[in-house]
């Protein structure tokens, strides 16, 4: 899937062919009217639908929808006949590569939006090929988009956050951090998913290949730290990482570093566990997040970690204090000298859109 690029990125031609398929971007339920997300925003926002944790925390960039915050049971809200209408994300300031967000962010929406009688799989590769995808790959993605193509009557894809898992010249992993709410009979049920996209580069633009979406596993009993984390309203965490620290697989000492930085931080977490590519991106290095042993930081106080209007003392601030919560390897959008050792603290374009706070066993 290739995507035209909004005003902010370089001219159509970097994209290539398929851009004038894009006029199904953006997806809405019931009478509301779709509209084509790449060109549809003079002001695009990196915010998407907002962060939100268990306790739904407001979030100056942005807010949970009209049919009411996620639930992290993925239990019914109430009665209800419709759901909200889809807002397509959009990429802010500063991304690196926002085009590789875009064609992974439109894919995982058309995925996970359906109006009534649309759902399944053979509907959702429709929708991909609708998008520009070939009729074989639109098979396998929809065959591998896991939780995030439930058995409902309808669902909306509301994106969070996109962020990099990796990025090379002609290779990527983009982590979508979504909520999806879904319509079963009258009942809205709230729960959500983190999907790599993995995409490849060519004269064309960037085109999805393969998609790994998030397996948290069952839930479990949680010890004292994994239910301080949950109740924690200064730390606002999607659905798959809600459901990576209920099924107890998270190690304590990422959750104790996220205790202490919430005594000085509000922090929006994109990643902790599922979701996340098994090895550093381009390497074959086991990474920390699947082990349970590392979580990723996408907004510092309401303020965007990839914005360029962010305080650049407020991220390192948060880096250093990772570091000082225990994390051996925190990287970050900005290399800082003066760790524990010669690589406590790194940068590179990957980090240049989140905070990751690694620890050792």
């Amino acid at each position: 899937m290739v995507l035209p690029p909004p005003p902010s990125e370089p001219p159509p031609g970097v994209l290539g062919r398929r851009s004038a398929l894009l006029g199904t971007a953006a997806w809405c339920l019931g009478a509301a009217a779709c509209s084509g997300g790449a060109k549809s925003s003079p002001a695009p926002s990196s915010s998407g639908g907002g962060s939100r944790g268990p306790s739904a925390a407001a979030s100056p960039t942005g807010s949970p929808s009209a049919s009411g915050s996620p639930s992290a049971s993925g239990s019914p809200s109430g009665p209800a006949d419709t759901l909200s209408k889809a807002v397509p994300w959009r990429p802010g300031p500063g991304e690196i590569e926002p085009a590789a967000k875009l064609a992974a962010v439109r894919l995982v929406e058309a995925l996970g939006t359906w109006s009534a009688g649309q759902s399944g799989r053979e509907a959702a590769a429709a929708r991909l090929v609708a998008l520009g995808v070939s009729e074989s790959l639109a098979v396998q993605l929809s065959d591998a988009s896991g939780s995030l193509a439930p058995s409902a009557d309808a669902a909306v894809v509301r994106v969070i956050d996109a962020q990099y898992g990796g990025i090379m010249s002609d290779t990527a992993s983009v982590l979508v951090v979504c909520d999806q709410p879904t319509l079963a009979g009258s009942a809205v049920h709230h729960g959500g998913t983190t999907v790599d996209v993995r995409l490849s580069r060519d004269s064309g633009g960037w085109a999805v290949t393969a998609l790994h979406p998030a397996a948290p596993g069952p839930a479990k009993a949680l010890g004292p730290a994994a239910r301080d984390v949950l109740a924690q309203s200064r730390i606002e965490l999607p659905p798959a990482s809600v459901a990576d620290i209920r099924s107890g697989a998270v190690h304590d000492s990422v959750l104790r570093a996220m205790l202490r930085l919430a005594g000085s931080y509000r922090l929006s977490v994109s990643v902790v566990r599922s979701g996340h590519p098994l090895d550093v991106f381009g390497t074959d290095r086991p990474s920390d997040h699947p082990l349970g042993r590392a979580f990723d930081v996408w907004r510092i106080d309401g303020r965007p970690v990839v914005d360029p209007s962010t305080s650049r003392s407020l991220i390192t601030g948060f880096m250093r204090a990772g570091a000082a919560a225990g994390s051996y390897n925190v990287g970050g959008p900005v290399q800082l000298a003066g760790g524990a050792t010669a690589n406590q603290f790194f940068s590179d374009d990957t980090h240049h859109d989140h905070v990751h706070v690694g620890f050792s066993s």
